[in-house]
């Protein structure tokens, strides 16, 4: 293990959180909170003098990084900023206990929109934005953003492709330009593109700016902070289509983004991933809008608000216009089977991956085709493309493992007193990295009466669910440690 190398990045990862803190200790500045704006000024120093010791430590690291140096920076990365980065809550006193402040932290990294707050509008501006930020930058991920400095001179140096693939979502990562630095600055201009345009959409509607920001960090990230205790209810029906619209863009796979920038208009439109992506929510949407016609007085409220939720969950966002606890028991199942389908592979949103629900589907009907004619060879195909049978044994492997972890963190939720669908839509909600459940964690509840253990629980389920579970649990292998 290079232990150097692991340093040098965390020292790097740390030094990325205190330069991206420095705008909340404005804001807290600006808004006269003097206190925070102390606190954020030493938690940033703070911060920094970490990132400088790991930097002086790690001097001299030996370029030598490959697949479990990958994943231990990954995972290591983001426990350190996760810790670092609840201490203003913490401190502060506004979120008095540090399990809570860092329950918080995590699901805004992770993008997952889990909250312990009962009173969200009590939360200062500072925090309010340092909170919604965090889905910003989680949302494409903090490594992905360090490839674009860490590169020497744009030529890949043996580790940022590992880097990518422990903390990019979806079954295979692959380069979209021949240097990984160009990649990552290409999926970087991408996202703070949609996000602007996100944020002038929001504004033109006659939402705040300071709400409109951080609704928007939220629908880049598909994370589902928001400012106000009503979620997105509260805003008119134009900002709720605007932001219905952004959060389904932000689940595309940013690949896609790229085939349009060259004009690959044939490599678009025959994207299986997508177009089963769409077919998924338009499907979802129409059986909605019937089952809960005879909740709204209109049908284009109908179908604005089974929109939104839809939208919503597939792509993990969380974000929600009204309380769909409330809904059929139709409705409430099909969005709990959205939650473990997430968005595509690629993009910013949770889930298992659209990619991988279609290569399971494949695989299945491969099977039943191999049952009837067994000395017939096929090859899998998605868009065109032949799959390996290697990334068709990873995507399995991933769904097991994927398994295992729910029914264990099941379990272990399971001897708080809630309901079962509480606890079953808790651990869904949280390893797909979506926010809301169901029952007593409802899109008008919290997590807040959860026991200490049960909020570790979910913290490791949020943390293993946005780094598709291989990374976090690689730091709990002794034989990752191990001295090559």
């Amino acid at each position: 293990m290079n232990y150097k190398m692991i340093g040098r990045f965390l020292s790097a990862v740390l030094a990325i959180e205190a330069v991206f803190m420095i705008p909340a200790a404005l804001i807290a500045v600006v808004t006269k909170e003097g206190s925070l704006a102390l606190i954020f000024a030493g938690c940033i120093g703070l911060i920094a003098a970490v990132a400088l010791v790991l930097y002086l430590v790690s001097r001299g690291a030996k370029a030598r990084f490959f697949a479990r140096e990958g994943l231990a920076c990954v995972g290591l990365g983001w426990i350190f900023i996760s810790l670092f980065g609840c201490l203003p809550f913490y401190l502060s006193g506004q979120i008095p206990h540090f399990i809570d402040a860092l329950f918080e932290i995590v699901s805004g990294f992770t993008t997952t929109g889990a909250s312990i707050l009962t009173d969200v509008e009590a939360l200062s501006r500072a925090l309010l934005y340092w909170r919604s930020f965090s889905h910003w930058l989680g949302g494409m991920g903090v490594l992905v953003f360090m490839m674009v400095f860490l590169s020497d001179k744009g030529r890949d140096t043996g580790f940022t492709l590992h880097i990518l693939r422990a903390e990019s979502p979806g079954p295979e990562v692959t380069k979209l330009v021949p240097h990984m630095r160009d990649s990552s600055i290409l999926l970087y201009g991408i996202y703070i593109v949609l996000t602007v345009l996100d944020f002038l959409f929001l504004v033109a509607g006659g939402m705040p700016a300071f709400h409109a920001v951080c609704l928007t960090f939220g629908t880049a990230g598909t994370g589902g902070f928001g400012v106000l205790n009503s979620s997105m209810g509260s805003y008119s029906p134009y900002l709720q289509w605007v932001t219905t619209v952004f959060m389904l863009l932000f689940g595309v796979n940013f690949n896609i983004y790229f085939a349009l920038l060259l004009k690959r208009w044939k490599n678009v439109l025959r994207d299986s991933e997508l177009r089963l992506y769409f077919t998924i929510v338009l499907c979802s949407i129409a059986a909605i809008t019937l089952n809960i016609r005879p909740m709204f007085p209109s049908l284009g409220e109908t179908i604005r608000h089974a929109a939104f939720q839809v939208a919503s969950i597939i792509t993990t966002t969380g974000y929600g216009t009204v309380d769909f606890d409330l809904w059929p028991s139709f409705s409430k199942m099909l969005l709990l089977i959205l939650m473990v389908v997430g968005a595509c592979a690629g993009s910013t949103g949770g889930g298992i991956k659209v990619s991988r629900l279609l290569l399971l589907l494949k695989s299945v009907m491969r099977h039943i085709r191999k049952s009837t004619y067994p000395q017939k060879v096929e090859t899998i195909r998605v868009s065109g493309q032949p799959i390996s049978e290697k990334v068709l044994h990873a995507t399995v492997l991933y769904l097991s493992v994927y398994g295992a972890v729910l029914g264990a963190s099941f379990l272990l939720v399971s001897l708080d007193p809630f309901s079962v669908d509480t606890h079953i839509s808790a651990v869904l909600a949280c390893i797909n990295n979506i926010g809301p459940g169901l029952s007593a964690v409802g899109p008008t509840q919290n997590y807040a009466g959860y026991s200490v253990l049960s909020k570790c629980v979910l913290i490791f389920d949020m943390l293993a669910g946005r780094l598709e579970l291989l990374p976090i649990l690689c730091l709990l292998n002794p034989a990752t440690w191990r001295r090559r």
